[in-house]
């Protein structure tokens, strides 16, 4: 997703290498029972060079996870977009993840919503979004912008929610 989505608040655009470090402070904010491959390690990585690394890698594409920044405030406060080939039949999966400072203040709810008009106005005509069964926020999320759960998937780490919304 090469392209700004705006809403009244926010803007969602493609990453700055400058921002690695808020990717960083994502990870390193994650709870405890989200899987160890998608947390800071024991080593310190990834490292804020690794992710600088990703960003410079990233490639225009119909998908991606764009930085969400306040228009007053002028800061990225996390990421919302599409990833690819997500779903069951293939459709991309919604995904988001905002710091926890801003968390409870409807951002997530608000670029979640024009990441879905972005996708219905490209052609999609189903999303998916999994979530954790703990997560209970960001199911909230969910349930507000209309999705609803299709399955369940038990891991090692817990229970997998997947949900779909038609567009």
């Amino acid at each position: 997703m090469t392209h700004v989505l705006e809403t009244e608040r926010l803007l969602l655009r493609p990453w700055r290498v400058s921002e690695a470090a808020i990717q960083r402070a994502l990870w390193s904010e994650r709870d405890p029972r989200v899987p160890p491959h998608r947390r800071i390690d024991d080593e310190g990585r990834p490292t804020v060079e690794d992710f600088e690394e990703g960003i410079r890698a990233l490639h225009p594409s119909t998908t991606g996870l764009l930085a969400v920044e306040r228009k007053t405030e002028g800061d990225v406060i996390g990421y919302c977009g599409l990833v690819a080939a997500g779903g069951p039949d293939g459709e991309p999966e919604l995904a988001f993840e905002l710091l926890r400072r801003v968390w409870g203040q409807g951002y997530a709810t608000e670029a979640a919503t024009a990441v879905l008009d972005w996708a219905r106005a490209s052609g999609h005509v189903r999303l998916s979004a999994t979530v954790w069964d703990w997560n209970d926020a960001s199911r909230r999320v969910l349930a507000k912008l209309g999705f609803t759960e299709t399955s369940r998937e038990e891991t090692t780490h817990g229970t997998n929610l997947l949900t779909t919304r038609d567009l």
